[in-house]
């Protein structure tokens, strides 16, 4: 039986990075920059008032003070909106109304805020005076030409799209979401659009797992049930490893129909079913198929271990795949608040509701499902927000012990 980590080792060794594309930055949110953004332009590109108020020369508002002991009153000579395009020029001894944004009045070094005059609209008087350079935007105070705006390696959020936009970048380089392809197969099988006859189930899988796919950051295709016919099933996992830098089957694990999924995959490239060191889903498929040996997993039917395996073994390369430094879920000890029971030999990644107690900060987890055979409880898994993960050597954690406990995706 191999390790949780053996396994995931193998995993990482054949993660495929999609190629990097340009894409517009409106759609570059959440993905890893590919290339050093270079500004070419100041940001900001002009002098630029940082308030509203008026633009004055500080030499002559120096007099002024909160005291009011001198009297400093400047004619107004013209107001300066916001997207001026005509240039204003001040002489000694004048202000000029400006707006947040207006473009600064040659000779103008620094801005009056309002509440420190009377607001006059012809004269105004100053109550208290100003330094130079006093709530104005110099022009390149952000970005200076040559500057860096975006780094390769960054993740792009709303703090980076909009320094794109600033500095006119209409596109940029980025890894792609990596292309993830969900299958199911069964006999047993019949899609959520129809009812299930005698023997029948829903496909809880494609739907699940592909709701994973996307919250790791993957493009999904969910294809749905396909038939386990060998030439059907050749022939849609062919036309797959085409188009998908990962695809995922379901139920392609246990008993004499997953034999004959495997002896089909077999004959696209390299797959391995093994028993791994882990509960729920010990019994596990991991390949690489294809002329560009796109990496392949076999899961099992259980819709609880196909969750748990993708999130212990394919998430992790979906990241990977998306430049993410670290790839797995954020890890933090735990006390729990009722035993739990393990399978010996196994590591358990096991559900449960994290909390945390108001007074001295520390991490609570009350495990969910019950006994280790319950792993086929699916709402227990909807409830959870976590995962208990139990050591290979315990068999029980006792109430007050000490677990790691790793985050799951926060709901809303």
């Amino acid at each position: 039986m191999r390790s949780v980590e053996d396994q995931q080792a193998r995993v990482a060794a054949a993660a495929v990075a999609p190629r990097p594309v340009r894409v517009a930055i409106a759609e570059a949110q959440g993905l890893m920059c590919a290339e050093e953004v270079v500004t070419e332009r100041p940001l900001p590109g002009f002098d630029q008032a940082a308030i509203d108020g008026y633009a004055v020369r500080s030499v002559d508002v120096m007099g002024a003070d909160s005291g009011g002991d001198a009297d400093v009153t400047l004619p107004v000579v013209s107001t300066v909106a916001a997207g001026e395009r005509t240039p204003t020029r001040l002489q000694p001894r004048q202000a000029a109304r400006v707006q947040t944004g207006a473009p600064m009045p040659t000779l103008a070094d620094a801005v009056l805020p309002l509440r420190w005059t009377d607001g006059g609209e012809s004269r105004v008087r100053v109550l208290r005076g100003v330094r130079s350079g006093a709530y104005v935007r110099r022009t390149g105070d952000d970005v200076q030409p040559g500057d860096v705006a975006v780094r390769a390696g960054t993740i792009i959020g709303p703090a980076q799209v909009g320094l794109l936009a600033a500095v006119g970048r209409e596109r940029v380089l980025v890894h792609p979401r990596p292309r993830l392809t969900i299958i199911s197969v069964g006999g047993e099988l019949v899609d959520i659009s129809r009812t299930p006859g005698n023997g029948q189930v829903y496909d809880v899988n494609s739907y699940a797992l592909a709701a994973a796919g996307r919250d790791a950051g993957a493009e999904v295709n969910r294809v749905g049930i396909v038939d386990a016919d060998p030439k059907t099933l050749r022939d849609v996992v062919e036309g797959q490893l085409s188009r998908s830098e990962v695809v995922v089957i379901a139920g392609a694990v246990g008993g004499a129909a997953a034999e004959g999924v495997r002896a089909v995959l077999a004959e696209l490239g390299e797959m391995e079913v093994a028993r791994i060191a882990m509960h729920p889903g010990s019994v596990q498929g991991f390949g690489t198929l294809g002329r560009d040996g796109v990496p392949v997993f076999l899961l099992p039917a259980n819709p609880v271990s196909a969750l748990v395996v993708f999130e212990v073994m394919v998430r992790p390369l979906i990241r990977m795949s998306l430049g993410k430094r670290q790839p797995m879920r954020r890890v933090v000890p735990a006390r729990t608040l009722s035993p739990i029971s393990s399978v010996v030999g196994r590591k358990g990644f096991l559900r449960g509701q994290l909390m945390r107690d108001q007074d001295t900060g520390e991490y609570l987890v009350q495990a969910l499902g019950g006994a280790p055979g319950a792993s086929h409880l699916l709402a227990t898994l909807a409830e959870a927000n976590c995962l208990v993960i139990v050591p290979t050597e315990a068999e029980q954690i006792r109430t007050g012990e000490s677990v790691e406990v790793a985050f799951l995706a926060q709901r809303g």
